[in-house]
């Protein structure tokens, strides 16, 4: 479980996360969703210890963040919206290999979990090719088959369809929803809700740094709780 406890987090004199406090559950799917600065991003940065805290506490399976950043950042994957802060290798197998191999694991247990990544993300084969080579939507992919390879308990992806074609977008899709039917936590910040809405349990919506939705998506689907928050919705089926 991700458990947020008061959680306050500035830049400078701007309050960019105010007083929040949510948990989610093993398991659950959730979607963090807002407008541009509305905080979603700065509040998920605070699950593996990627920024700190100005006050409150955020715990990972029982244990404190700041008590054990090694085991956070096993147990929370994170995806981010631009791939280009989490790329750190020159061909696409070994950048996918980072994680696993400073876990420490074998190499067939590395080779197996790189191969089962890019296979998610439709980049199979191509292990051998280089990053600064790919587009955008690849390089996204690549991102995102890094963090999957680490088989993290909770993963969060940051607007992770951004720059996919179709086949790319639908594969890592079918892969959310395999990772969540197998108890994996999924939390997808977006502000755009037509691609995910369906996987999802949950739903919880910011604006101005505060938690202003926090509710199944039966009830989210009304659109009333949604439809001050600028965010994409879904398109329902007027029948």
């Amino acid at each position: 479980m991700i458990r947020v406890r008061n959680l306050t987090h500035r830049y400078g004199d701007t309050v960019a996360v105010d007083d929040v406090s949510l948990s989610v559950a093993d398991g659950e799917f959730v979607l963090v969703v807002g407008a541009n600065g509305s905080g979603k991003s700065t509040l998920v940065r605070h699950f593996n210890g990627l920024l700190e805290p100005d006050a409150g506490e955020v715990s990972v399976d029982g244990t404190p963040v700041s008590a054990d950043l090694v085991a956070a950042r096993v147990a929370v994957g994170m995806v981010f919206q631009d791939p280009r802060d989490q790329l750190v290798a020159a061909t696409v197998g070994a950048d996918v290999a980072f994680g696993p191999e400073n876990l420490g694991l074998s190499r067939a247990e590395i080779d197996r979990r790189v191969d089962a990544a890019l296979s998610a993300v439709n980049l199979d084969g191509r292990e051998g090719e280089r990053v600064a080579d790919l587009s955008g939507g690849e390089r996204e992919r690549v991102a995102i088959a890094g963090a999957l390879a680490m088989e993290p308990t909770h993963l969060v992806l940051d607007e992770p369809f951004t720059g996919l074609d179709e086949p790319a977008r639908r594969s890592v899709l079918d892969r959310l929803r395999a990772l969540h039917t197998g108890g994996t936590s999924v939390i997808v910040v977006t502000h755009d809700l037509r691609d995910v809405f369906s996987l999802a349990d949950r739903v919880v919506g910011m604006a101005d740094g505060r938690v202003v939705v926090d509710g199944d998506t039966e009830s989210a689907s009304t659109r009333e709780s949604l439809s001050d928050i600028d965010v994409r919705l879904p398109v329902t089926d007027p029948c």
